[in-house]
């Protein structure tokens, strides 16, 4: 077997003694900015991937269909990693495993450009899911313990930075792609800033260990039901919001028919308002509390859908979909958020209970809507997803865990 216990000398040497609740608020504020750049980089990381995945297409000669059985391979690295993540952050501490991690998601980002050939691609995508879900547990538990130390709800400004390293990394593609720089040398690049900003801030990140002693049961235990209801709810925004990523310029072009560059309008418009309502998300949740927002956003996203499916014209579909874009912007940070404060089991175990059902959303929906249109048409299978909103509400008021 592998030892894995070499991943505790990855000790950052800064003030890990420090009683952080009596810590000084300039402190406080360099850990969540350090919190933040770690979300940012991980952004920035997939944003650079995906905006050259058309390139890498061209020069590995791939099909349409030979591409979707190669992407495949990053969500499959991502669930095999799944059932270890949580337990691998509790054992060694998120700190240590998002260092670890993060270096080596950087690492898989820069070899996909080295891919001559379809199984290099596949097993380096495979390499970028685990790493990727990795990070993704570790980073999200430092956000849970950096919301614990402000004592007020923060954790959607965080995904609200990996939101806006999408931005920035799409841009800075654009500039690579008019440079005519090959997607290695692109992926150095980007490679070497996230490794600035992990150099950088590593230092600040929470050093915490879990208090808490499950009782070992032999055999399969039950999930706590609380974490599986959350995972459901972030299953039915991640599908939303998985169709929106893959399915809206689809719609803007075949269903409301807009003239060239408009294409992307429906996506723009929904990624601009995802990311703003992630920066003032949390303002929200402060002032109305957690269940009245998420039951708003699930309506949002029911309503924008439906919207766009019943007025399929320019105007009414791009307002539509800022409406899905505010409504999944805080849903999935909440319920990390949630999770992360669960009082049975390690924040670590539980993210990775709701991350891997949300995460089945993200996964199944896109395909899901395809085949759905395939049959019925477009509109149809868009009013389909739209039913999700209203389940989100309606969980929302179920569950005791939000409050």
């Amino acid at each position: 077997m592998i030892d894995l216990n070499f991943i505790v000398r990855f000790k950052a040497k800064g003030k890990y003694k420090k009683n952080y609740r009596n810590a000084k608020v300039s402190y406080l504020k360099r850990i969540r900015w350090a919190v933040s750049m770690f979300y940012f980089g991980m952004g920035l990381c997939f944003a650079t991937w995906a905006s050259r995945i058309p390139d890498i297409k061209t020069a590995l000669h791939l099909g349409d269909g030979d591409l979707g059985t190669i992407l495949f391979a990053l969500p499959l690295g991502q669930l095999l990693i799944m059932p270890f993540s949580g337990k691998l952050v509790t054992r060694f501490g998120s700190h240590r495993i998002l260092i670890f991690s993060l270096l080596l998601y950087v690492f898989s980002l820069t070899n996909l450009g080295l891919a001559s050939a379809s199984w290099q691609l596949s097993l380096g995508l495979m390499l970028f899911g685990v790493f990727g879900n990795l990070a993704n547990i570790a980073v999200n538990t430092q956000g849970v313990y950096t919301e614990v130390l402000f004592k007020k709800t923060i954790m959607s400004s965080f995904h609200g930075m990996w939101s806006l390293a999408g931005f920035i990394g799409a841009l800075v593609g654009l500039g690579m792609l008019a440079l005519e720089l090959t997607p290695y040398i692109h992926f150095l690049a980007v490679g070497g800033i996230v490794l600035l900003l992990v150099l950088f801030n590593y230092k600040f990140l929470i050093k915490a260990k879990e208090k808490i002693k499950a009782e070992k049961k032999k055999g399969f235990t039950k999930p706590d039901s609380a974490l599986i209801w959350l995972g459901i709810i972030g299953f039915c925004c991640m599908a939303s919001e998985g169709v929106m990523f893959d399915w809206s310029g689809v719609y803007f072009k075949d269903v409301i028919q807009a003239p060239g560059p408009l294409v992307i309008l429906g996506y723009t418009s929904f990624m601009i308002m995802m990311a703003g309502g992630r920066f003032f998300g949390d303002h929200l949740i402060s002032k109305f509390g957690r269940k009245p927002v998420m039951q708003i956003s699930g309506i949002m996203i029911s309503a924008g859908l439906f919207t766009s499916v019943f007025f399929p014209y320019l105007i009414p579909s791009t307002i539509a979909f800022m409406f899905v874009g505010v409504g999944v912007s805080t849903i999935v940070p909440t319920i990390y958020s949630i999770a992360g404060k669960n009082p049975t089991v390690p924040p670590g175990e539980a993210l990775t209970i709701v991350s891997s059902v949300s995460f089945l959303g993200f996964l199944m929906g896109p395909p899901v809507i395809g085949y759905i249109a395939e049959l019925f048409g477009l509109r149809f299978s868009f009013a389909f997803i739209g039913i999700f909103g209203v389940l989100i509400a309606f969980m929302v008021s179920r569950i005791k865990a939000v409050e």
